[in-house]
């Protein structure tokens, strides 16, 4: 009488970190890494699955990017930007210099080439949405950054803008929008938040 044979189940084999971390170099040669891996104070950060008001939010504001960007600026999503040697941060969208756009199979910017970086607040990444990419951010130089959240139990989101101050290398907060997104830096801006909820 025969038995039933059961597969064992399949286990993942993550490499071992190296003593100092893992470098931009590890994270574009290791094999398999999951999409959309990033590099955290040499720490690999795997991204959780995507929800709705994170991919609504993501596409209103690139929409809106889009509709006033000048020739001189791109806007991109979910990019790999090398801030050093041990972080390469992936924000939802970026606003960089046309001309950091080199080829089609390009990857990666450098901080010098990003004006505008944005992160939408997951529930997952909230403490590095909030605290540890900012600061990074700032430090890189980066000279404009915004923070989404939502917003209590409505749809909407809240725009939180961010302006680099060159002494401190540190960010100033210059306004929480939650109607209308109406700026002028770094180009003008006019994104009507609430067109969110019509989606």
């Amino acid at each position: 009488m025969g038995g039933i044979m059961t597969a064992e189940p399949q286990r993942t084999t993550w490499p071992v970190p190296p003593p100092d971390g893992y470098t931009v170099d590890d994270l574009y040669n290791l094999p398999d890494l999951p999409p959309h891996t990033e590099l955290i104070d040499g720490s690999l950060v795997f991204v959780s699955p995507q929800r709705v008001f994170h991919m609504r939010a993501m596409f209103l504001l690139e929409s809106g990017l889009h509709r006033t960007v000048p020739d001189e600026f791109l806007v991109s999503r979910e990019m790999t930007v090398v801030l050093g040697p041990r972080n390469a941060p992936e924000p939802d969208l970026l606003v960089v210099r046309a001309e950091a756009e080199r080829s089609d199979d390009q990857s990666r910017y450098e901080a010098a080439d990003v004006v505008l970086a944005v992160e939408i607040v997951s529930p997952d990444s909230e403490d590095r949405d909030r605290e540890t990419k900012p600061l990074k951010y700032a430090a890189a130089g980066i000279p404009h950054f915004w923070l989404v959240e939502k917003t209590g139990e409505g749809r909407s989101p809240a725009v939180h803008t961010y302006e680099l101050d060159p002494v401190t290398k540190s960010y100033t907060n210059t306004g929480i929008y939650h109607e209308r997104l109406k700026l002028t830096v770094p180009f003008t801006i006019d994104i009507d938040l609430t067109a969110i909820a019509r989606r």
